[in-house]
This record gives C-alpha cells, sequence and structure tokens, in this order.
C-alpha cells in the first residue's frame, strides 16, 4: 500500500512533531508534510494548544501548491472544532488529492470520521503507515481517550545493589549530571509530577523544569523564545497536610496541587495562602487512593505523569499495577544493605508472586546506566 517515498515522507512528518515534545500538552504532538509532483511543497506541526494544528501550519507555507498534493499526517485530522476548527475540512478547501495518516485519532469525538469525511468527499485516504512511531510519540494523549487515565512513568535513581538513599535519607546525588538533565526532559514532557510528602520534606525538591542550555535551545524555535517553559503541574500526595507552606515545590513558578485525605482547616488556609492548591479524596490505607487521584488527573487533561517519589510511594504505583513505564537510573556505587530499598513492596513468599517486567532500553547516560521496563 505505501512506498518508499511515503515512508520517508511521514518519517519527516514525525520529525516535526517530535519538535513539540515538551509544548502542546494536553494536545497530541502532531507533524504534517504535504508534497506535490514529487516535492514537498509545505510542512509543519502543532506547536501548543489553542493555536493552529499542523495541517494548517503545513497549509499556510504550502499556499496555493496544496492543490492536488498528498498530505501525510501523524495522526488522523480532526472532524470536531475544538479551539481551532476541522482539519479535515482545512484540507478539503485546500483542494488536497490524498491523505496518509501514521494512526487514526483516539479520541471519541474523531475515531475515524475525519478520514471517512475525507474519503466521502473523493480525496484518497489511507492509515496505519509508521503507526508504532507514531503511537510512541503521544502514549499519554493515547491513554487518555482510550483508558481514561494519564500515562504513568516511574523514574528511580539507585545504586546497583538496588537502594535510593541511605539509612538517614540522604540522597543526593546518586546520578551524575548527564542523568539528571535527561531527568529534565522527561519532567519537561510531562503534563503532573507526582510526589510524596516524605520526599518533600527530606530532600526539598522544587521538580520544576529548569531553563539549562539543553532547554532553551529547543525552546527557543518552537515556543517562541527562551522566556517560555511550560512547567508541569507538582502534585503533592499528603494525608494530613502536613507540607510546610515555605517548601520550594509550593512555592516555585507554576502550579501546586496537595492532595489530602484529611480536613485540617488551619494548615489548608496556610498551604493555599503559599499559592498551593489544596483537594481532598479518599485515602486508602495510609495513603491517598490511586486511582481516584489518576482520575482526578484524567479530569484536569494530564497526558504523561511522572513519579518522582520515594520507595513507598513507588511501590505502592506497582503493587497496585497502576504504572505503564518504570525508568531506573542506575549509578556505578554500592549503598550497602542498611540503605533505602528500590521499591517499597510487601515480602513475597513464593516467586509466582514476582512482578514481571519487559525490557523496553537499556543505554548509558553520562556515566550512568538507564534501565526502561513495562509491565509484563
Amino acid at each position: 500500500m505505501f512506498s518508499d517515498f511515503d515512508r520517508q515522507t511521514m518519517a519527516r512528518a514525525l520529525q516535526l512533531a517530535r519538535r513539540a515534545l515538551y509544548t502542546t500538552d494536553p494536545n497530541p504532538r502532531v507533524g504534517c508534510v504535504l508534497v506535490r509532483d514529487g516535492r514537498i511543497v509545505g510542512e509543519g506541526f502543532h506547536v501548543r494548544a489553542g493555536e493552529p494544528h499542523a495541517e494548517r501550519n503545513a497549509l499556510a507555507a504550502a499556499g496555493g501548491n496544496a492543490r492536488g498534493a498528498t498530505a501525510y499526517v501523524t495522526l488522523e485530522p480532526c472532524s470536531h472544532t475544538g479551539r481551532t476548527g476541522p482539519c479535515a475540512d482545512a484540507l478539503l478547501d485546500a483542494g488536497v488529492a490524498r491523505v496518509v495518516a501514521a494512526m487514526e485519532d483516539p479520541n471519541p469525538q474523531v475515531a475515524g470520521q475525519g478520514l471517512k469525511r475525507l474519503a466521502e468527499a473523493g480525496i484518497e485516504t489511507a492509515s496505519g503507515l509508521l503507526e508504532d512511531e507514531a503511537r510512541a510519540l503521544n502514549p499519554g494523549f493515547i491513554s487518555r481517550m482510550t483508558r481514561q487515565r494519564p500515562f504513568i512513568r516511574i523514574k528511580i535513581a539507585a545504586s546497583v545493589d538496588g537502594r535510593t538513599a541511605m539509612a538517614s535519607g540522604e540522597s543526593q546525588w546518586i546520578t551524575g549530571p548527564a542523568a539528571r538533565e535527561d531527568v529534565q526532559r522527561m519532567r519537561a514532557r510531562s503534563s503532573a509530577v507526582i510526589t510524596g510528602v516524605g520526599t518533600v520534606m527530606a530532600d526539598r525538591p522544587s521538580y520544576t523544569v529548569r531553563p539549562d542550555q539543553w532547554l532553551l535551545s529547543e525552546y527557543q524555535a518552537e515556543a517562541g523564545g527562551s522566556d517560555w517553559v511550560r512547567q508541569p503541574l507538582r502534585v503533592i500526595l499528603d494525608r494530613t497536610l502536613r507540607t510546610p507552606p515555605s517548601v520550594p515545590v509550593v512555592s516555585a513558578p507554576g502550579h501546586c496541587l496537595l492532595v489530602a485525605g484529611e480536613r485540617h482547616d488551619g494548615r489548608q488556609n496556610a498551604l493555599e495562602s503559599a499559592g498551593a492548591e489544596v483537594i481532598h479524596l479518599p485515602a486508602s490505607g495510609s495513603g491517598i487512593d490511586l486511582l481516584q487521584l489518576l482520575k482526578e488527573l484524567n479530569r484536569r487533561e494530564c497526558n504523561e505523569v511522572l513519579v518522582e517519589c520515594g520507595a513507598t510511594l513507588a511501590g505502592a504505583f506497582v503493587r497496585e499495577g497502576l504504572f505503564d513505564e518504570l525508568v531506573v537510573y542506575m549509578a556505578p556505587a554500592l549503598l550497602g544493605s542498611s540503605a533505602r530499598p528500590l521499591l517499597g513492596l510487601p515480602q513475597l513468599a513464593s516467586m509466582s508472586e514476582k512482578v514481571s517486567l519487559k525490557w523496553q532500553d537499556v543505554r548509558m547516560v553520562g556515566g550512568d546506566l538507564r534501565l526502561t521496563l513495562t509491565p509484563a
């Protein structure tokens, strides 16, 4: 069905879509290339929610050359009116002859209707070209549309002997600067970062995206300059609201959400005066009900969520099966048997109770090893 030229052009569309890896949230990352008579006449990608979609940017670049062209789009053109008009209609009005999509849109408001509208108007349509690559670009958007919950990525820094902090709680720094910069990229692509009050008290993190040199260079062209950096929602699970209002995670740029399980009006007032938002969700055991938390984040249109926390909370996500990817940065160091473990899992009596994982990627990041795994 697809030629080598089709594949090469869709690969270019995917390359364009990746340029918006940090900016489009909560919308999907989408790229589009217009080709006529064997040459590219226009290309574009969706930069930010509320701004023109990839197809409209490519059509604007092509002008009259779009008539009779083939449009290669990494996601099915939308057929509904949101903040912008339907892209399927824009392609029809421009007079394109053929539309190739990498995948159908999982959004129930589209779900094949964009390609159907084009086909009914006499446009040649096809989908499925480099679909795996297109799906890998938007795991959070797909998860939110199909499972009504975000894509959950747990990040852990550990020693070779599987320890994440000394017995005292000291953990800075297990890994080197290259690994920490890599985590910044992971954080920048996330809609939200989840942590626990224990980590907030012990490490006093900010969980912000810091405009280091890598981020400035990648943002400047796409997001309108170095002054624009999208901060993920910072979520602190704090059942009894013991987070001090003065900690960096509350006062840093962006929005901080504290999730409590018990009411403490005085503490809540102090945190809200410091700029935080406080909500209450049901408690589960000694912590917050994680399934209810994910429903709340889904309601807030969170696509990818990064869990950066201690062994107890990370273990709870794993134990309840509420994670999609586990990323372990392993440092060439040994912390000893008294140091804190990788995950707070209950004692398992037999091998049949083990948590099975699948390898997705193993690579060096600076002097550390990055292990990426998914549930088996």
